[in-house]
């Protein structure tokens, strides 16, 4: 049988193995250690930002970049709808309450309602702790165009970049917008520690503190002395090892998949109705770090709907899966606030993430692309 082609699997290699070696043979096998400190200074630097916090994972960054800005009980975080769970989860944890906006064409959030949701709010009275911004599938949200209208506002920003390592916007790269960053390190993303995550920030600061919460707020004492709630949220040495070997090979693996989406983009163009996510409307996605390849199926042209194509696929050993099912329409957060333009349902509905792993062949793209044009009827 035909070996399984995975929507994106971790891509290790010797070079990984030689730093978590070095790290298992250091002795420094627990939490905090010399790897921790070289992923923390390399990642900051990759990022262009001040300093860096390595931590278990990209819902922890978050997590303490909120409580940093005062989320709490009485106030509020606006944040994208078409999110992985992790960003409206963070905001959960703090008793701020999520209230969602919807989504621009490429996915990532309508800047104008997003800052007109933001107006609302402040006029009601509302106190906005924070606006989360999600740069989806690794490609940056429109920075430029929310420009320093939050500033003006006086809210301070957030920036999810779970999903973004090694993309940009303008000269800027993704984890360097906001207040404070996160990014995810998790099995399945561009670059992985197995799972972890990591704040940035210029705000040395903020990362102080965070560093403190994150080690169960530890006092410095002869003995364990706690005078407020901490979190167990450090990264592990031998995980960090494997982060700096990952890093080492970041930019040859983003490349990879910037080769996968364009064998899509030619194998599936002449196909009517199917479009690349961040490519229509003269959108381009040079800047994007090509995390996952997403594809849309217009319903009026294409007859074949996402989970029948996903269905078939899985039955020849294909994964792909839905776009972000939008936070508003799941029954956790049902009640919740949202300001929706129907985008992201309608891109949730026709939505298909590809297999994208810098380690598929080309073999492997040309059989997802066969397998495609077989199942939607243009073989």
């Amino acid at each position: 049988m035909t070996d399984r082609i995975h929507l994106s699997k971790a891509h290790v290699t010797d070079v990984e193995e030689k730093y978590v070696l070095e790290a298992l043979r250091s002795g420094w096998v627990a939490p905090l250690g010399p790897m921790v400190d070289r992923f923390e200074r390399e990642v900051a630097d990759r990022c262009g930002v001040r300093g860096a916090l390595a931590l278990s994972s990209g819902t922890a960054a978050l997590h303490l970049a909120l409580l940093d800005v005062g989320a709490a009980p009485g106030t509020a975080v606006v944040l994208p709808t078409m999110t992985f769970a992790a960003s409206a989860n963070a905001v959960a944890y703090t008793g701020a309450e999520p209230i969602f906006v919807d989504s621009d064409i490429d996915g990532n959030v309508d800047i104008d309602l997003l800052v007109e949701t933001v107006g609302a709010l402040l006029a009601e009275g509302r106190t906005i702790a924070a606006v989360m911004t999600v740069d989806l599938f690794g490609r940056c949200c429109d920075y430029t165009a929310l420009g320093d209208r939050l500033e003006v506002l006086e809210v301070p920003l957030i920036e999810d970049a779970a999903e973004a390592l090694g993309a940009t916007h303008g000269d800027r790269p993704a984890g360097s917008f906001g207040r404070a960053a996160a990014l995810s390190f998790n099995g399945n993303k561009i670059m992985t520690t197995s799972g972890g995550g990591m704040l940035l920030s210029d705000d040395v600061n903020l990362l102080e503190r965070a560093r403190y919460l994150s080690t169960q707020a530890r006092q410095p004492a002869a003995w364990y002395e706690h005078t407020e709630v901490g979190y167990n949220y450090r990264l592990s040495n031998v995980l960090a090892a494997l982060g700096v070997g990952q890093l080492e090979r970041l930019a040859s693996m983003i490349a990879r998949r910037r080769e996968i989406r364009n064998r899509y983009a030619a194998g599936l163009a002449d196909l009517p109705g199917v479009t690349l996510l961040g490519r229509t409307d003269g959108l381009d996605d040079s800047e994007d770090n090509h995390w996952l390849t997403c594809i849309t199926l217009d319903p009026a042209q294409v007859s074949t709907d996402p989970t029948t194509l996903m269905g078939g696929l899985d039955s020849v050993g294909i994964e792909a899966r839905h776009l972000w099912k939008p936070m508003h329409l799941q029954p956790v957060h049902a009640s919740r606030r949202a300001a929706v333009n129907g985008v992201s349902e309608r891109l949730f509905a026709t939505g298909v993430t590809l297999p994208s792993g810098s380690e598929l062949a080309d073999e492997q793209i040309d059989r997802v692309i066969v397998e495609i044009r077989l199942l939607l009827g243009a073989a």
